[in-house]
């Protein structure tokens, strides 16, 4: 009897090979053969998934973000159920946490995503999506700043505000990966807790 195969699962099998040819090579050698040989599968296997291999990239760009955003959303709840101001930037700090490379898992993670927005900018089929995960980002941004003016007057305009932080979140990101000797998890962390406690002025 044939095996069955979900092709959902399969397609997730694929993204994970073209995550690790990306991290291992750059994006420039995910092609359709290697990610099948990663995946350890035959390449008539990923085509039958995917067209082609533009097809299999934006496929596991979303996939990038749509993994990045379930844990974002899981911070949610947790994050409106907390009740002091100290509890608050706590869980703010968690939220943001999950978008800066502090460990094996989100470091891998923000290698793939900077090799795909960098690939972005010279392949139009990829762009949408790129713009699509900043503005993302952005959106959460503003709302995470308009939660944090609702309790306490900002030092600067929220508009304002948001940009930096999504500029601190992006330098951050860089550098972690870049440089994760001198930008080490702890160093990250620091910044940006001190940066948050920066965006108000001082409670009576």
């Amino acid at each position: 009897m044939p095996k069955v195969v979900d092709p959902q699962a399969r397609r997730d099998e694929v993204v994970d090979a073209v995550f690790r040819v990306v991290r291992r090579a750059g994006l420039e050698h995910a092609s359709l053969r290697n990610v099948a040989e990663e995946a350890g599968l035959a390449i008539g296997s990923v085509r039958h998934y995917f067209a082609g291999h533009t097809e299999m990239m934006v496929f596991a760009m979303r996939a990038s973000v749509e993994r990045v955003s379930a844990r974002l959303e899981a911070h949610v709840a947790p994050l409106l159920a907390r009740q002091g101001a100290d509890e608050r930037a706590e869980g703010v700090e968690l939220m943001l946490s999950e978008l800066l490379p502090l460990d094996e898992r989100r470091r891998d993670e923000a290698t793939v995503w900077l090799a795909f927005t960098m690939a972005a900018r010279t392949h139009p089929e990829l762009r949408p999506h790129a713009e699509e995960a900043y503005d993302g980002m952005r959106r959460l941004v503003g709302r995470i700043i308009g939660g944090i003016a609702r309790q306490r007057p900002l030092r600067g305009d929220a508009g304002v505000e948001t940009e930096r932080l999504c500029a601190l979140i992006d330098g951050l990101t860089v550098e972690g990966v870049l440089h994760p000797d001198r930008m080490t998890p702890e160093l990250m962390t620091l910044a940006l807790r001190r940066h948050l406690e920066t965006l108000t002025e001082p409670g009576p």
